[in-house]
């Protein structure tokens, strides 16, 4: 039996005008009434996803959500955190190290509430992605970074995908031995301390939460919900997924213009609690 749903937002929760399709809410809310437990699980930081949280109305005493591909576990009841995975100084260094020889490459970091830019130019490209996640780019300096008192969780490399095509290629092997990579977008390539992902943050709140892995259904589209998928019980791709992550999932829905979530959770959670 599920007794939670792990969903992915962007091209999965998100249809393309990166709205949440009614038919996916009431389904969370039916899902929600029957006792199981929805979590977020994105790449967002926080400042991407409160407001379209808020937008799907769960608003229980312990709902949770996993956000900077499994940097963090929030209490969605007042965002606090309950875990967190961080940079190490050496790591900041390192991120910004492997960018300084690549002008078209942008290298950002993130703590709960800034979205920072190392330098003091901001990018056109870098300015649209803060603006999906509600907020704008603070331009900063390594060594403030370096002595924040407020942790800083990931970082990202951004550019046109030709310049991160080469910067992925020149630097990914070494970036990878040091840090979780993912090319989450053709313009982003993400690195999280080691060994973090959305599967290891899942793993961590369904063990706090005294839940299986069998009793987790997840459904996601894209390369940064591979070991989420792979960790889950039921694995879901949306229509719109890669077909790398079709590959590995027991099962496809419909794509996320079709609501394909809600489709996911009646034929595969609703249905399954009538019989």
């Amino acid at each position: 039996m599920i007794k939670l749903i792990a969903i992915d937002m962007d091209g999965t929760l998100l249809n393309s005008q990166k709205e949440v399709p009614k038919e996916n809410i009431a389904a969370l809310h039916q899902a929600v009434e029957k006792g199981v437990k929805v979590v977020i699980c994105t790449g967002r930081p926080k400042s991407g996803v409160v407001s379209i949280f808020d937008q799907l109305g769960l608003d229980g005493e312990e709902e949770y959500a996993i956000l900077d591909n499994g940097c963090t576990i929030y209490k969605t009841k007042d965002w606090s955190l309950l875990a967190h995975q961080s940079l190490s100084q050496e790591d900041m260094a390192l991120l910004a190290e492997s960018g300084k020889d690549y002008p078209d490459i942008s290298v950002t970091y993130f703590d709960s509430d800034h979205y920072y830019i190392l330098g003091e130019d901001v990018p056109e490209l870098v300015t649209y992605d803060a603006a999906l996640v509600f907020t704008t780019p603070t331009p900063t300096t390594l060594e403030h970074v370096q002595n924040s008192s407020i942790p800083i969780f990931q970082g990202m490399f951004m550019g046109e995908a030709p310049a991160l095509d080469r910067f992925q290629e020149e630097q990914g092997d070494k970036l990878s031995q040091h840090f979780s990579t993912v090319r989450s977008q053709s313009y982003i390539y993400e690195a999280m301390p080691k060994g973090t992902t959305k599967a290891s943050a899942l793993a961590r709140l369904a063990e706090t939460l005294g839940l299986e892995a069998e009793e987790v259904m997840a459904i996601g589209d894209a390369a940064n919900d591979l070991e989420m998928l792979s960790f889950a019980g039921v694995s879901v791709a949306m229509g719109n997924a890669s077909e790398e992550v079709k590959a590995i999932c027991d099962h496809v829905t419909a794509s996320n213009d079709e609501a394909g979530v809600a489709r996911a959770i009646e034929e595969l959670v609703l249905a399954a609690e009538n019989h």
